[in-house]
């Protein structure tokens, strides 16, 4: 987590923005980014020359094919590796910092989408990190993982995931499997890291229990 972000005003106001459904960044996840159309190599180049912020938003219905309605809540991040490929794509990481509510979409000149971004409901996204939840739901978490990975066929390494922060883990998980787009951005939009444990953990215990459908990859 970058140090220099320590409360919402030391956020920027104004971000570009990387409309994608279906992949949503978290505070503290890190989510890998293949980067190949023009508009977006362009707000890469200028992260890249500023202050490497880029904010991640989901989209809902409505708007043009080419603009479509963004959704209310993003999560900006931090372009933390970089390398260009051979043929001239950018692949990146983005580390979460913060999540934000989008209040205005700016008349850009600039291919790719600017918005004001407002930080302030969600200054308790910059500790985290210092702070864990308590063992119960720690315990009940990692047991309805157990099922849901029973279910689907799938496995994770298990020692790495019993030592790391339970935050961290339901942060990453909740921005990896395979869930809905909707069920995505309600991950997102969770008050709290202890609201996200207890929705991430509903989310796994339905799909347990549904023993009809068949285990999709988590590719």
């Amino acid at each position: 987590m970058p140090t220099g972000y320590r409360k919402a005003s030391d956020m920027p106001q104004v971000i570009p923005i990387f409309p994608l459904d279906g992949a949503v960044l978290l505070p503290g996840g890190q989510l890998p980014l293949n980067i190949f159309e023009p508009r977006y190599l362009n707000m890469l180049d200028d992260a890249m020359a500023g202050d490497r912020i880029i904010g991640m938003v989901q989209t809902r219905p409505g708007g043009e094919t080419t603009r479509p309605v963004l959704a209310a809540i993003g999560c900006a991040g931090r372009v933390t590796s970089f390398a260009e490929t051979p043929d001239g794509r950018y692949v990146i990481t983005l580390t979460g910092i913060c999540r934000f509510e989008v209040k205005d979409e700016l008349p850009v000149r600039s291919p790719y989408r600017q918005v004001r971004a407002d930080f302030s409901a969600f200054e308790g996204d910059l500790a985290v990190g210092q702070h864990d939840l308590p063992e119960a739901e720690r315990e009940e978490f990692l047991t309805a993982l157990r099922h849901y990975l029973d279910h689907r066929g799938l496995d994770i390494d298990w020692s790495a995931a019993e030592s790391a922060p339970t935050a961290a883990l339901v942060n990453s998980l909740a921005m990896a499997l395979p869930f809905e787009a909707a069920e995505k951005q309600a991950l997102l939009e969770t008050p709290t890291i202890l609201d996200r444990c207890a929705a991430l953990v509903a989310l796994l215990e339905i799909d347990a229990a549904d023993s009809d459908d068949a285990p999709p990859s988590m590719q």
